[in-house]
């Protein structure tokens, strides 16, 4: 199957359908007709280049970043009682 190759202009017109026109990536992807990773790797190259894409995009990468330190502070919650319990069961055996 043959690559699509498409114009710098597209590519500039599908990263400002998220960046200045608030649209997601899956739907600025799927209402253009292009596969999501494509996209993705679109404004990947923009945010290296310019920096973050939008306020949207910020503020749900702020909240992915607090959902991911919370699970990893429970997880060293856990990690610390499982210790605590092997070494208890350590302890114990005859």
């Amino acid at each position: 199957m043959a690559r699509k190759h498409y114009t710098a202009e597209f590519k500039r017109s599908a990263i400002g359908l998220v960046v200045d026109q608030d649209y997601t990536p899956q739907a600025a992807a799927k209402s253009l007709g292009i596969g999501q990773g494509t996209l993705d790797y679109w404004l990947e190259g923009h945010r290296k280049r310019n920096g973050s894409v939008n306020a949207v995009e910020e503020r749900d990468l702020r909240k992915r970043v607090a959902e991911l330190e919370k699970e990893n502070q429970r997880l060293k919650l856990e990690r610390e009682i499982l210790k605590k319990a092997a070494a208890f069961f350590a302890r114990e055996q005859p």
